[in-house]
């Protein structure tokens, strides 16, 4: 699919629209956290890197997307209702009693996502055993699994990447969105894991670490990280927090803003703050 890196900043910004309108509806949810995440996201879906169909979506030939940060699962309903799984105004269901659209990704619920996830540090295991399990059934198909950087505190991360390393699936592709917050505080205060690329490379990962935020650098990163086909590779993609309408949210005191939903005041400062 040929596409313009302003087709995808453009809609990257429909993305952060969508995110911000559905979280202040739901008058709870994770805005910050999907915010930093949507270059990637958007790139994956409408960059050409993976293989889906919505009508389909247990298409076997399809290539994966686990997000294991599942509290971001905003970003990733509104990628696929851009995509054409659903449509937008379902999504402004987010987190109300009985929608599907539950506040982490539930698989039982909703075809086309690809793990429960939200429990953290699960997804890279997942991820994992998908890329061999269609290495096995001989499918050209890929994984590309997101974590948060607060996420690399938990050890199973750890024993995915080890296993990764020996197995060398070159159909696995882990993004590390690295915004340097997590629920309690700044990552490098709660538990410092830098510098993560050198950690994945010594389990034999091939690595690149890049201006997640950026929307050519998000696209030239996949496009690396996909040629690559003799191990499994990560992407550490530095981000912002509330990428998008930062300074809003620095006007607010916090940088976090992990786990709350703008007001409708600020929600609608931000959707004029992104423009047309």
């Amino acid at each position: 699919m040929a596409v313009s890196i302003e087709e995808l900043q453009a809609k990257a910004k429909q993305l952060r629209k969508h995110i911000i309108r559905m979280t202040t509806a739901a008058g709870s949810g994770h805005p910050s956290s999907s915010l930093s995440a949507v270059e990637m996201i958007t790139a994956l879906y409408f960059g050409g890197f993976m293989k889906y169909r919505p009508q389909e979506p247990q298409w076997p030939s399809r290539d994966r997307f686990i997000l294991s940060k599942g509290h971001a699962v905003p970003a990733l309903y509104a990628a696929m209702a851009e995509a054409g799984y659903f449509t937008v105004e379902a999504t402004m269901s987010l987190r109300k009693l009985g929608s599907v659209f539950e506040g982490h990704p539930n698989m039982a619920r909703m075809p086309g996502i690809e793990a429960s996830t939200g429990s953290l540090g699960q997804g890279l295991s997942i991820g994992l055993g998908q890329a061999l399990g269609l290495r096995l059934d001989k499918l050209d198909s890929r994984v590309f699994v997101m974590t948060g950087d607060g996420e690399l505190d938990e050890g199973q991360v750890w024993e995915a990447a080890a296993a990764a390393g020996k197995f060398k699936p070159g159909n696995l592709t882990l993004i590390v969105d690295q915004n340097g917050y997590q629920q309690t505080g700044a990552t490098k205060d709660v538990l410092d894991m830098r510098p993560i690329a050198d950690k994945f490379a010594a389990f034999g990962w091939h690595t690149q670490v890049v201006n997640g935020n950026c929307q050519a650098n998000a696209f030239a990163a996949l496009t690396i990280a996909t040629n690559i086909k003799d191990r499994p590779t990560c992407i550490v993609s530095q981000t912002q927090k509330g990428f998008g309408i930062l300074p809003l949210l620095e006007a607010e005191g916090d940088l976090n803003y992990h786990g709350k939903p703008l007001s409708a005041a600020l929600a609608e400062k931000a959707i004029a703050f992104l423009g047309s």
